[in-house]
């Protein structure tokens, strides 16, 4: 046989063989390799005739290397939103019903003066005001009120206390202090005005007398 024919056979079967191999896709064709009997190889969709054998379909994909399949990259990871802490209001501390109960007999006692009682009471309309929600007050707060309470059955400590208590109600409620501050403030100017009349009514205060010389007497009395 000629060359030029049997190269031409082989042509011709390369591209037989290129268009089956680019419909495997969908349809799965199979391949046959089969030798005719000139001795040329020919590739048929069907089963040779004589001599040939069925092509594998990788041998069909030429040298294609099957890659293992990696995870994408762009895959999001759900992570569990994190568990809300709930938020909790301030923990006002303030008496309770038996303390206030106590307070109230030693407001009524008669063994303290006009500002000891006065300040018993305030401490009572302090702490209801705390049960209320005024305010932000811990423990320690009612200590330093319950050390004052107590020292106002003393004859001595007792200005000093109500003042250490006091500073602790302004710190503690703002609008509570103000009330504090404006009660100085008139008491500061009733102090004044009494001091004032007082004054007033003593009238002017004598003048030493001078020294006169010997043999003189003076009218100054």
């Amino acid at each position: 046989m000629p060359q030029s024919l049997m190269r031409q056979r082989l042509i011709v079967g390369a591209a037989s063989l290129i268009s089956i191999a680019g419909c495997l896709g969908e349809a799965q064709a199979q391949v046959w390799r089969c030798t005719a009997q000139d001795g040329s190889t020919v590739f048929s969709d069907r089963p040779c005739p004589g001599k040939g054998n069925q092509m594998d379909e990788r041998s069909l994909r030429g040298n294609a290397i099957e890659a293992p399949r990696l995870p994408s990259t762009t895959a999001v990871t759900e992570r569990p939103a994190p568990a809300e802490t709930p938020v909790t209001a301030p923990v006002n501390d303030c008496p309770g019903d038996q303390e206030l109960r106590h307070m109230e007999t030693r407001a009524s006692s008669t063994t303290m003066g006009d500002k000891e009682v006065a300040f018993m009471r305030d401490e009572i309309r302090r702490a209801r005001q705390c049960r209320k929600g005024q305010g932000r007050y811990t423990a320690a707060d009612w200590a330093i009120s319950r050390e004052a309470q107590a020292a106002q059955s003393n004859l001595r400590g007792a200005a000093e206390a109500r003042l250490r208590a006091e500073g602790m109600h302004s710190a503690a409620d703002p609008q509570e202090g103000e009330r504090i501050a404006q009660q100085r403030r008139a008491e500061e100017r009733l102090s004044q005005r009494l001091k004032h009349e007082q004054d007033r009514a003593h009238g002017p205060r004598p003048q030493p007398c001078p020294p006169m010389p010997a043999g003189q007497t003076s009218n100054c009395r």
